[in-house]
């Protein structure tokens, strides 16, 4: 069973992977935030740094998925190799900070990735407006994360919707967590954890 939880930075993916790893009895697969040689210097100067981020995330997560299947574990992942192109990478090109011919080349790459990717059996997306994510940046306090604008994550996240619009690779489950504090109040994490379980019978 491969899992995978999905959606803009702040939206709580790592500490529901978290929760739910421990809950069911899942492996983790982390994004490989605190040891990305690029990030910092990535936020202080997109145009820079991007094509160097955006291709060690790609090759980190390709990585993660061969893991994942040689594994034969059941696995919860936090974001998916799909989000890498069609959410930040597309960001970028759009901002202007990876050139046309860097942009086609990393496409090109994903594409040839994609091939060997299998896709989640459930992924779900938590989707966040702009003010939930702003505080939940804020609370974690990440001295990389202080130069995000809001322009950026409003990008993101119109980018997110896009994509999950037009999201056939799998099974999908929805999650709006902007009223929901799924740490601090219990009954939060309880409706997830039955719409999780809805899908999940579904799949047998």
């Amino acid at each position: 069973m491969h899992i995978a939880v999905t959606g803009n930075i702040g939206a709580g993916k790592t500490t529901l992977t978290t929760m739910l790893s421990k809950h069911y009895g899942w492996e983790c697969q982390f994004e490989d935030v605190d040891h990305n040689p690029y990030l910092d210097d990535f936020y202080h100067d997109m145009a820079k740094w991007a094509f160097n981020l955006q291709i060690y995330f790609l090759g980190s997560r390709f990585r993660q998925i061969k893991e994942i299947r040689d594994s034969g574990k059941n696995i919860i992942q936090d974001r998916t190799i799909y989000e890498d192109a069609h959410i930040f990478a597309k960001n970028l090109s759009d901002m202007g900070h990876l050139t046309e011919r860097d942009y086609s080349n990393y496409l090109s790459l994903f594409e040839l990735m994609k091939d060997f990717v299998a896709p989640p059996d459930l992924l779900i997306y938590l989707k966040a407006d702009i003010p939930k994510l702003v505080g939940q940046i804020a609370k974690r306090g990440r001295d990389y994360e202080t130069g995000i604008s809001i322009d950026y994550l409003s990008k993101l996240n119109d980018k997110y919707d896009q994509w999950i619009d037009s999201y056939d690779e799998g099974k999908l489950l929805i999650i709006d967590v902007n009223n929901l504090d799924f740490v601090e109040r219990p009954e939060d994490f309880g409706y997830i954890l039955e719409r999780i379980d809805v899908e999940l019978n579904g799949l047998f």
